[in-house]
């Protein structure tokens, strides 16, 4: 039994729930709501045959339905793929009343919600996310973005969608690499606000990385609650949301560095294990939770070190990065399991060393994501 779905509401510029369960793509038009005709789907190929049945079941229903297959991962997030999405949408004859819906992983996600934002200044969008990432993290929340040559996420806008829809059974067809890397965004959840979830990863880590399990779909309600509280408090990450980056400033560095061939989540466990390392090094943090630390994100399979010969390269990754203000370094970093701080201008011996606790020399050797 899969039980009834679930629903999450977040509160923004618009309200709108996120739906976790089984079989939620009937629940597709409802969310669009009243007064759309047409509809563009952005997926990628690897998803063309969901994004086919998607546009047969919206022609059915006298919508208007049209595919724009997108590339794959990092490589849809550029300005180029999104201006293809722009000459569809305005081929089509796109007004302000029609929608965008994204089918796929964080990258699909974050564009549909780009190209929404930006076309005619705003339209509607739903996001449906089919990888564990995209369901904690990238679709819910609003935050929409695409890369440049000097980093990630530099061009982007706050959008919020008007549904997010969690099939859980998208899961059971993910590479397991891609979906352990999702959860480093829920265990992150974990160390910002919800300790619950760091002890039912703890309790059982092999659940926790099986789909269809009752200790998955647990961790993703709750990662998503966590987000959902976080986003209703503070769309346009003035404070609170701020929180949710925690280990994306040295994570974002890696990606550049890498150029997006490691796995976001990945990069994440990685990152977070830098800053908690930075927040013990500064005197905020015990050194049992940094232990912590590795200990749940090894026992998923998730990285903890990172090369030991990249930081030049990575220091500038990370001045360039969106949390950087004037030349003034920002992390978040803990004091403590649920109380997130932040970390601002540290030190740069505090840098080198935080760096030093986390290269593959340290702590031999990185885990292949």
């Amino acid at each position: 039994m899969t039980g009834p779905a679930t629903r999450i509401t977040v509160t923004a510029e618009r309200t709108y729930d996120v739906v976790i369960g089984h079989g939620l793509l009937g629940e597709l038009a409802p969310l669009l709501g009243e007064g759309v005709q047409r509809v563009l789907l952005l997926a990628p190929h690897a998803l063309a045959a969901t994004a086919e049945a998607v546009r047969e079941d919206l022609v059915a229903l006298g919508y208007e339905a049209y595919i724009a297959e997108v590339p794959d991962a990092e490589e849809a997030k550029t300005a180029q793929v999104a201006a293809f999405c722009w000459g569809v949408l305005g081929q089509a004859g796109f007004t302000r009343s029609d929608a965008v819906v994204g089918i796929g992983g964080g990258a699909t996600t974050d564009l549909a919600g780009f190209v929404a934002a930006t076309w005619l200044r705003g339209v509607r969008v739903v996001q449906v996310p089919t990888t564990l990432l995209a369901m904690v993290d990238a679709a819910v929340g609003g935050k929409t973005g695409i890369n440049t040559a000097e980093g990630k996420n530099l061009v982007g806008a706050f959008h919020s969608p008007v549904g997010v829809l969690a099939d859980l059974g998208t899961l059971e067809t993910l590479p397991r690499h891609d979906l352990v890397a999702g959860l480093a965004e829920v265990v992150k959840c974990g160390f910002i606000a919800d300790p619950v979830i760091l002890d039912l990863v703890e309790a059982s880590p092999d659940e926790a990385a099986t789909p269809g399990s009752p200790v998955l779909r647990e961790l993703v309600e709750r990662a998503v609650a966590v987000k959902a509280r976080v986003v209703s408090q503070d769309l346009r990450e003035a404070d609170l949301r701020e929180i949710l980056n925690y280990g994306h400033t040295f994570a974002h560095a890696i990606e550049q560095v890498e150029r997006y061939q490691w796995r976001h989540g990945a990069a994440v466990s990685v990152g977070m294990v830098y800053e908690a390392e930075l927040a013990r090094l500064s005197g905020r943090l015990a050194e049992d939770v940094v232990d912590r630390h590795r200990a749940i994100l090894t026992s998923l399979g998730l990285p903890v070190t990172y090369r030991g010969d990249r930081w030049p390269r990575l220091l500038e990754a990370m001045r360039r990065d969106k949390k950087t203000r004037g030349d003034m370094l920002r992390f978040v970093g803990l004091e403590g399991v649920g109380r997130p701080i932040r970390i601002e201008g540290p030190d740069p011996t505090l840098l080198t060393a935080a760096y030093a606790e986390v290269s593959e020399t340290a702590a031999g050797g990185a885990v292949d994501l």
